[in-house]
C-alpha cells in the first residue's frame, strides 16, 4: 500500500477519429486491476450496456457509472433530453471527484467525456480544474474525438488514434464483442 501512496499518477488521453479509443483506456483498466488498482469508469455520452462493462461488473476493485436519459446521439436530443444528460453527466464528474478527494480511487477513467464536452454536456473547465488540482498518486484516462489545447496541455500521455478504414463506410454497423 506504501508503493501506491507514493505513486506518481500521470494523465492519459486517447483520442483522434479512430476505433480504440476506448479499448485503449480498458486495456489500463485490466493492467491497472492487475496490479491491485482501485478503478472508476465513468461514461459519458453512452448508453451503460457495452460488452466490457459486463465484464468488469464482474470484478473486484472497479466501479461503473454508466448510462444514459435516452439512446438518442446528442444532435437529436430535445433541449429536455439534453438538460437532463447534462444533470446526469454532471452528477457522475461530482461523485466521481468526490471518490478521488477521499483516497478511494488510483485509476480513474472518463471514457467520452470529450465528447460531452464537445455536446455542451460538460463544462471544460471543471475537467481542466480537476486535472490541475488531482491527487498526486491518482492515474486519469480522458477518451473523446477531440481535445481541445487546453486539455492537450495538461496530458503526459497523448495518443491520437486515426481512422485509416473502418467498415461503416461498407455499410457494416456495429457489432456485439467487436464496436460495444
Amino acid at each position: 500500500m506504501t508503493e501506491k501512496k507514493e505513486r506518481i499518477g500521470l494523465v492519459h488521453l486517447y483520442c483522434g477519429d479512430g476505433k480504440g479509443k476506448t479499448t485503449a483506456a480498458m486495456g489500463l483498466i485490466a493492467r491497472a486491476l492487475g496490479h491491485d488498482y482501485r478503478v472508476l469508469l465513468v461514461q459519458f455520452l453512452k448508453n451503460g450496456t457495452s460488452g466490457e462493462l459486463t465484464s468488469l461488473r464482474k470484478l473486484d476493485r472497479v466501479e461503473i457509472m454508466a448510462g444514459q436519459i435516452t439512446s438518442k446521439f446528442s444532435i437529436s436530443m430535445t433541449e429536455a433530453e439534453k438538460e437532463q444528460t447534462r444533470l446526469l453527466h454532471c452528477d457522475y464528474f461530482r461523485r466521481a471527484v468526490q471518490q478521488v478527494q477521499a483516497g478511494s480511487i488510483d485509476l480513474l477513467v472518463l471514457d467520452e467525456i470529450l465528447g460531452a464536452i464537445e455536446s455542451d454536456m460538460m463544462v471544460e473547465s471543471d475537467l481542466l480544474d480537476f486535472l490541475r488540482h488531482k491527487p498526486q498518486g491518482l492515474e486519469v484516462v480522458i477518451t473523446g474525438r477531440h481535445a481541445s489545447q487546453a486539455i492537450m496541455e495538461t496530458a503526459d500521455y497523448i495518443s491520437r488514434i486515426e481512422c485509416v478504414r473502418h467498415p461503416y463506410a461498407r455499410g457494416i454497423l456495429a457489432r456485439p464483442g467487436i464496436e460495444y
